[in-house]
């Protein structure tokens, strides 16, 4: 207890989950959520108002334009986001809501915030187990990211390694559910849906990996849908 972190706050369930893990094992926290030119602003209220509900102090949105770069189904509303994929495609190969160098260009944020306030660690949300595909989420990434911060800060070169966590990296999004519930996790607050709408879709890719979870964990979702497409695998 007392070790200061930076949690990665994007304000879906995955970094909420995150969230109430590192107030439990550090019990103080900064979270950091980036307004990088995304479809649509929802999820940087939610980060606000999660952030919010766990009375995190020092909540920072920091902007930066990922939309003038492109290349993405998140900042580029010309490309389509995919609806309606079975789950068994999911995962399969990178989709076009695959950011470029996304999470490289978010935890080097979040190093340079933990060095500059003295923060022992990096709280990120990456998950494997239950993706869209990004490469920048599997467990290798981290592994190598881990050896930048080492040797890419003063801290690290003197000895003083900032540490970057990935506590749901092997999870699945039911296991998330459960642990977000033993901690509490408001998800009504959170919002996971590519799209802006006024309700979620429940058909694009982070939608219908939501919902599994929390089928699977046996939850209910208190977000609104427009649409929850049901699967026969896992009705089998």
């Amino acid at each position: 207890m007392g070790d200061r972190a930076v949690v990665l706050l994007s304000g879906g369930m995955d970094s909420a989950t995150a969230l109430a893990i590192a107030k439990a094992e550090t019990g103080d926290v900064i979270t950091l959520t980036i307004d990088y030119g995304q479809r649509h602003r929802k999820e940087v209220e939610a980060a606000k108002a999660v952030a919010k509900h766990f009375r995190v102090r020092d909540h920072r949105v920091v902007k930066l334009d990922l939309a003038s770069v492109g290349g993405s189904a998140l900042t580029d509303r010309r490309i389509r986001v995919p609806e309606q994929r079975s789950l068994e495609d999911i995962g399969q190969g990178i989709p076009p809501t695959y950011v470029p160098a996304r999470n490289t260009i978010f935890l080097a944020c979040a190093l340079s915030l933990a060095e500059a306030t003295g923060a022992r660690a990096i709280y990120i949300a990456a998950n494997y187990q239950d993706s869209s595909g990004y490469p920048d989420c599997r467990p290798e990434y981290y592994t190598a990211f881990r050896e930048v911060a080492r040797l890419g800060t003063k801290r690290g070169v003197e000895g003083d390694v900032i540490a970057i966590r990935t506590p749901l990296i092997e999870m699945t999004k039911a296991d998330i559910v459960r642990k977000g519930e033993a901690f509490g996790v408001p998800w009504k607050l959170t919002w996971s849906c590519y799209q802006g709408r006024e309700k979620a879709c429940g058909v694009c890719d982070s939608c219908q990996l939501r919902l599994k979870g929390f089928r699977e964990a046996g939850v209910k979702d208190p977000i609104p849908y427009a649409s929850r497409r049901e699967h026969k695998s896992l009705s089998s």
